[in-house]
């Protein structure tokens, strides 16, 4: 009668994880693209150096897309945690 569709949980699914990703980079490489060329116009007067503040917010986006990315595909968890006080040597 009714499918009975095993239902997978957001941490294993693939494909949502991929999306996401996908989503996020393109987002935050044209958004950081067109804030590097908003600045670039705004501060600078040469070509190559608009150029340069275009890469440079490009880098940016994919850059903090790759941290996010990582850390939702379980590889790191970009938020450290501070150290204990339980675990550190005591002093001598």
């Amino acid at each position: 009668m009714g499918d009975n569709k095993e239902l997978t949980p957001s941490k294993y699914d693939m494909n949502a994880k991929w999306d996401a990703c996908i989503d996020l980079t393109l987002r935050r490489f044209v958004y950081s693209s067109l804030a590097g060329a908003f600045g670039g116009l705004l501060f600078f007067r040469s070509p190559v150096t608009r150029w340069a503040s275009v890469a440079f917010g490009a880098g940016i986006g994919i850059g903090s897309a790759y941290t996010d990315c990582s850390s939702l595909f379980g590889g790191y968890s970009p938020k450290l945690a501070p150290p204990k006080l339980d675990d550190a040597p005591a002093p001598k």
